[in-house]
């Protein structure tokens, strides 16, 4: 699930939401939640925008 997140948020382009990135891959919500915790745990992906994410560069 964590490679689909980080997939998403590259092919948009831009910052998402998790509710954003939930509806692009048609995904659970508390599924893409827990894959957002790991990520930002990992150091993965940051949040330019309040409430917004995308992955390091």
């Amino acid at each position: 699930m964590k490679e689909n997140v980080l997939q998403a948020m590259r092919q948009a382009g831009k910052p998402l939401s998790a509710g954003d990135v939930a509806k692009a891959l048609g995904a659970d919500r508390k599924e893409v939640d827990k894959a957002f915790a790991d990520l930002k745990k990992e150091g993965a992906i940051v949040s330019p925008v309040r409430c917004k994410w995308e992955p390091v560069k």
